[in-house]
């Protein structure tokens, strides 16, 4: 992270609200967990749809997690919010933890992240998916003060809200799920919000054993990293066409990409 990035990192922090932190046991419930999206809408509807299929044959409600990052980089971000607005397929619940990236939209959107540096993120693909054009509008609105104001006013209000709401959390007896990973030197209960959404090498290079399995993406990988208390499900969706998604169920683990 940039010394700018991190100077607005700690201002914006200080700001916001506290996420909900969700706890739950899900012994019973066939869990699949879904790596970072960055505006690949096709291949969140595949990821689903081989869900769907894998969990034909399992008893009862399954849940479906999704760890964060849903914006940025790929070429269709509205549509990819616009579907996890929806309500989950039938028999299915659904949890959308919020990523860094959903973080820093509503920092640009709060006023507390430049436009450049908000477009450093890769959102300049989120803004076309949008329909707006994020190349021309600097020409259009020479002042950045009517440049923020435009798009904060254009974009969905509805989606806005939908990224407020994310929880950053989900804690359950055996397994944690959250965007980035945890700090290790800390319980739980301690964790910060910066933290979970951007932790990397404290929490991927530690050697102090994990309380519990934690489900993760964030640091990309060209394959799922399948670790003894450490899954990351970051596939790089938007460049490399897979999105990986984790089948928890009965203690076990399965893999598999669409």
């Amino acid at each position: 992270m940039s010394e700018r990035l991190a100077r607005h990192s700690e201002v914006s922090k200080m700001a916001r609200q506290p996420r909900p932190r969700l706890t739950l046991d899900i012994a019973d419930i066939p869990t699949y967990a879904i790596g970072d999206i960055h505006g690949r809408y096709d291949l969140l509807v595949k990821a689903e749809q081989a869900i769907l299929r894998d969990a034909a044959r399992l008893p009862g409600r399954k849940l479906i997690v999704t760890l964060g990052d849903y914006i940025d980089r790929g070429p269709e971000s509205a549509q990819v919010i616009n579907h996890l607005i929806e309500p989950p397929p039938d028999g299915f619940d659904r949890i959308c933890l919020a990523g860094n990236h959903e973080i820093a939209m509503l920092d640009y959107v709060e006023g507390w992240l430049s436009y450049d540096d908000w477009m450093r993120m890769g959102s300049a693909e989120l803004l076309k998916s949008y329909g707006l054009d994020p190349e021309h509008l600097p020409l259009v609105f020479p002042s950045g003060a009517q440049l923020d104001a435009f798009l904060r006013q254009s974009l969905p209000h509805t989606h806005i809200d939908f990224m407020r709401a994310m929880p950053i959390m989900l804690d359950t007896p055996h397994v944690v799920f959250v965007h980035a990973g945890i700090d290790p030197m800390l319980p739980l209960a301690a964790q910060t919000e910066e933290d979970l959404v951007l932790i990397r090498h404290r929490f991927l290079q530690s050697r102090i054993p994990l309380p519990k399995l934690v489900v993760h993406g964030h640091t990309p990988n060209d394959e799922p990293e399948v670790r003894a208390r450490r899954l990351n499900l970051d596939t790089r969706a938007f460049r490399s066409g897979r999105l990986t998604v984790a089948r928890l169920w009965e203690g076990q683990v399965h893999l598999f990409s669409t």
